[in-house]
């Protein structure tokens, strides 16, 4: 075997020459992956002038230097692109979504969680924190049942966070 199973990276074996080279290439890809950043998922082509450690994930359609590499993470070093396959549970924030995306082992998914809220199929189920709403109390027709399932409801809402105190 001449690379690690899970991210292919390259392994060193006795006697071999320039050992360093396959080590500095190791170090490229786990730096890489270990910081888990991306400018995009939305390019299909490579970009005019990517700096030396940007990424991004290759888009349907791969073109130019990324021919063949959809769903990769192209990864620009200053010996050019280098690819990294997508593993099922890679995740990786993308900088002009805002939020992270994972991959399934089909598909890149939009993380379930993001500044704004929790998402589920992709629909907002739990937005940001609202202001404090306050305890029912007085009126001249007091329902006390209903006011206590109000209190409930208000004191579960708290004690998930979904409202302040």
């Amino acid at each position: 075997m001449d690379e690690t199973p899970r991210w292919a990276l390259p392994l060193l074996f006795a006697g071999q020459a320039q050992k360093e080279i396959f080590h500095n290439e190791a170090l490229m890809l786990v730096d890489a992956l270990l910081h888990g950043r991306v400018e995009s998922a939305d390019l299909s082509a490579p970009p005019g002038a990517p700096t030396e450690g940007q990424c991004w994930i290759v888009a349907a359609g791969a073109s130019g230097a990324w021919t063949g590499q959809v769903d990769a993470v192209a990864l620009w070093t200053a010996g050019g692109w280098r690819f990294i396959a997508a593993r099922t549970g890679l995740r990786v924030v993308v900088a002009d979504r805002n939020h992270a995306l994972f991959y399934d082992g089909t598909i890149w998914r939009a993380d379930v969680i993001r500044s704004d809220g929790v998402y589920l199929d992709e629909q907002r189920v739990v937005g940001m924190r609202r202001a404090a709403i306050a305890t029912p109390s007085g009126g001249s027709v007091i329902d006390v049942e209903a006011r206590s399932t109000l209190a409930d409801v208000l004191a579960a809402l708290r004690g998930h966070g979904l409202i302040a105190s």
